[in-house]
């Protein structure tokens, strides 16, 4: 059986890059970074998989009036196996992120070009690998199952979410709160939206993740006369610039499991203030991405937080307010998960490596479902070309990772632990 389902994957490398060729024709770009939102990818995913047998589909629609019709699609694949009491969840997500700065592209970001290298057939454009390798991995294991008429030891769940760039609050977030009946303690979950190049790093563990945003308000004066105003500009400056190194002195413990090993604590983003260059602004705002180790919680990160932004206070004359557009907390999987094993096993049989847990300071939805005490392992084998220009995927890559994932849903260990 395992040998007629690889051959199959083996002869199904024209489909792999069809499906590519046609996500990535759809931006699926979230209306906080200016896009419409994933439905457009979504209706053509839902009918390429109906057409190809897949029929076993539906919707779970997260309302949002910002994007294309009012809504942020979760879409759900089912091929059914033959034990139901666990399922493989395969969770990817449609979204993707804008292209940046399109004149550092080879080609246009929305065509996926193929090209012949001496690592194997490329397939360029923005989503081809984040997270499309995975959409496309898993529809092929599924593939594979409904075209040699074979039935799965597990049922197989295939979930693809939105929004999970931007926080996830209407895909795995929003059907967490809303389906949790969707997902069951006994299930085992894949991600493939992180690796490395060598197939071998499960990831287990994730950092804690807080997005600050930070409004300084002070007072707006001539910049020839500063002492009339409070510059709200200098004072942002200064105040991120003592979160970044204070933070990053008071909390400095260190974990082998992640990598980076340390906390992190960076100013990222930033809004206009003035237009012009001879006003001292009254008003400015920054965010920071923390990636904190579990080990601090974030309510002793919000307390040194909230010290040091009483000091810039005082020293500038200013006032500060900080919101939290995201602050997630990750309970970790436990090394010995099933889904930890059989991955480990399946990594070895189809790419020759010892793969090893790890944790990792990115984001994913294995989060939310970890958080629900439901095992989880991010895993796939990746160029990490994603959020790049000219990002790509190895066709090689998907084939391999839909050869892991068939192995995932033939196991007959799924419950031992």
């Amino acid at each position: 059986m395992k040998e007629k389902i690889f051959t199959w994957l083996d002869n199904a490398a024209e489909l792999a890059a069809e499906l590519e060729t046609g996500l990535t024709k759809h931006p699926a770009v979230s209306p906080e970074s200016g896009g419409e939102g994933e439905l457009d990818k979504c209706l053509f995913l839902q009918n390429w998989l109906r057409s190809h047998g897949i029929t076993q589909v539906k919707r779970y629609d997260a309302p949002d009036k910002r994007a294309k019709g009012g809504i942020r699609p979760n879409l759900v694949a089912i091929i059914e196996g033959m034990n139901k009491d666990s399922c493989l969840w395969v969770l990817s997500h449609m979204d993707v992120v804008p292209p940046g700065e399109e004149k550092l592209w080879q080609s246009n970001p929305w065509t996926c070009v193929k090209t012949d290298t001496p690592d194997g057939i490329k397939l360029t454009g923005r989503g081809t690998e984040d997270n499309q390798q995975g959409i496309v991995s898993s529809i092929l294991a599924s593939l594979a199952f409904n075209e040699l008429g074979i039935k799965p030891e597990h049922t197989v769940k295939l979930l693809f979410a939105s929004d999970e760039e931007v926080g996830s609050v209407y895909g795995i977030e929003w059907l967490v709160k809303n389906h949790s009946d969707l997902f069951n303690k006994n299930d085992m979950v894949l991600v493939p939206d992180g690796g490395d190049t060598k197939g071998e790093y499960i990831e287990i563990a994730e950092k804690n993740i807080m997005w600050m945003r930070f409004a300084t308000s002070g007072k707006q004066t001539h910049a020839s006369m500063p002492d009339l105003g409070a510059n709200a500009f200098l004072a942002g400056s200064d105040l991120a610039l003592c979160l970044h190194n204070e933070l990053s002195s008071k909390f400095n413990k260190r974990d082998p499991l992640y990598d980076p090993d340390y906390s992190t604590f960076q100013p990222t983003k930033k809004e206009a203030n003035v237009p012009n260059i001879n006003t001292i602004p009254g008003e400015d705002v920054f965010y920071m991405d923390m990636r904190v180790l579990p080990c601090y919680s974030p309510d002793v990160i919000l307390a040194e937080v909230d010290r040091i932004k009483s000091e810039i206070e005082k020293k500038y004359h200013v006032t500060v307010t900080h919101t939290l557009p995201q602050n997630m907390v990750s309970k970790p999987t436990d090394e010995g998960a099933s889904i930890v094993k059989l991955l480990t096993m399946a990594a070895a049989e189809v790419y020759n490596v010892k793969a090893r847990p790890v944790g990792i300071g990115g984001g994913t939805m294995a989060a939310s479902l970890r958080n629900m005490g439901i095992d989880c392992a991010v895993w796939t084998k990746t160029d990490e070309t994603l959020h790049q220009p000219n990002e790509y995927a190895l066709l090689n890559n998907i084939i391999g990772d839909a050869k892991v994932i068939a192995l995932l849903a033939m196991s007959t260990a799924c419950n031992e632990q």
